[in-house]
């Protein structure tokens, strides 16, 4: 799924849409050793509406337009699609719209086996349809071509026990201490998936999304064992990787120019793709024109595919993931901020045999520890 259709569900997710019906809602609670202590199917039409419109913010949020870094599209391999499959067990809960038990409890079971989660938490999976509009060559909507997109929408929020604190007692008319024992279901989820994907406005049940609250700190256990899916780079290690290839082609010629010149290009390829649904990738042959661009030799170049296929295969590489927000120049006593559009006002150089950090500076006056403060030229020594 792309950015646009991402954002087609999620704009549509809500009761004023109109096209989007939440059916049925199954609600589950898995204790911390894992076993399922309760589980519920509700209708979510007859559902109160103050509960409804809790679960429907808490799932939407698994519809994230961070398309790339926190919601990730994964293929489920060959043998998830045999008896006892996650493609499978998906499909059936779909096909049966959370009203068959015997779908659920499978699901559920393969779940609380499976999983690994550091609390309790709670499991929520909606049966929803959407409305696919559909346009006649007069550019007008036809109802009677309309189409329709079933898929599950699930979430994993955290559950514990609110913090412990002093209450005020109107009958010890004294500050008391008050001991939580409840526990809290977030509303937040930490991981969620969808179920099958929204691509050319048709359901797709090869794949699936995934959500991580956390993009840096995916939950494996899910994406794989839960899931059944490999588990793809996320963003951190996608530009810790990309840094290694850059280390390595580069080699000595990666200087303060190099590493800025890249990031800038970077940036520009990800602006210049902001308006495109697709999320703009770089793999080793885009790469290549990229470090061409910053003036990287053609001997080093050389090498460029087979250090990224060494490195990280066939796999395309997230733009967005590898680009620094601002630049750091760092010694082990002196850190350096730069903001973006700022990097051509700084450069190295070597002056009287010392290694020096030079920065531009339009006015003369600057803050050191929040006070302003003027530079002076030294005056001129009297010959």
């Amino acid at each position: 799924m792309n950015k646009k259709e991402v954002g087609e569900i999620r704009k549509n997710f809500t009761d004023a849409s109109g096209f989007m019906v939440m059916h049925r809602m199954l609600t589950a609670y898995i204790d911390p050793e894992k076993n399922v202590r309760c589980r519920q199917v509700q209708s979510c039409i007859t559902m109160p509406e103050d509960s409804r419109a809790v679960w429907k913010d808490t799932l939407r949020r698994v519809l994230s337009p961070s398309v790339g870094k926190a919601l990730t599209e994964y293929a489920f391999p060959n043998e998830q699609y045999a008896q006892g499959g996650t493609q499978q067990m998906l499909y059936q809960l779909l096909q049966t719209k959370l009203e068959a038990e015997e779908p659920i409890d499978a699901f559920l079971t393969h779940l609380s086996e499976k999983i690994q989660y550091a609390s309790a938490f709670a499991f929520t999976c909606a049966y929803c349809t959407y409305t696919i509009r559909t346009k006649d060559k007069n550019d007008e909507y036809n109802e009677t071509a309309d189409e329709e997109y079933s898929f599950l929408l699930a979430g994993f929020c955290p559950a514990n026990t609110g913090d412990d604190g002093f209450v005020y007692s109107e009958f010890d008319n004294a500050l008391v201490k008050k001991e939580n024992t409840e526990l809290i279901v977030s509303k937040a989820p930490s991981d969620g998936f969808l179920f099958p994907v929204f691509s050319d406005r048709s359901p797709d049940i090869n794949h699936m999304m995934y959500y991580s609250q956390k993009p840096n700190k995916p939950n494996l256990s899910i994406v794989e064992d839960v899931l059944g899916c490999q588990f793809l780079m996320c963003p951190k290690e996608e530009k810790a990787e990309f840094q290694t290839i850059l280390r390595t082609v580069a080699g000595e010629d990666l200087d303060y120019m190099m590493i800025t010149s890249v990031n800038e290009r970077l940036a520009e390829v990800a602006a210049d793709h902001k308006t495109e649904t697709e999320v703009p990738t770089l793999d080793s042959s885009k790469l290549k024109d990229l470090l061409y661009d910053v003036g990287v030799s053609r001997e080093k170049l050389d090498v460029v595919e087979t250090v990224y296929q060494k490195t990280v295969g066939d796999a395309p590489l997230t733009v967005s993931n590898l680009i620094e927000t601002k630049t750091v120049v760092s010694t082990p006593e002196i850190t350096v901020h730069i903001k973006p559009g700022a990097t051509d006002k700084v450069r190295t150089s070597v002056i009287g045999g010392r290694h020096c950090l030079l920065i531009d500076l339009d006015d003369p006056c600057v803050e050191i520890n929040g006070l302003t403060a003027k530079l002076y030229q030294p005056a001129a020594s009297e010959e």
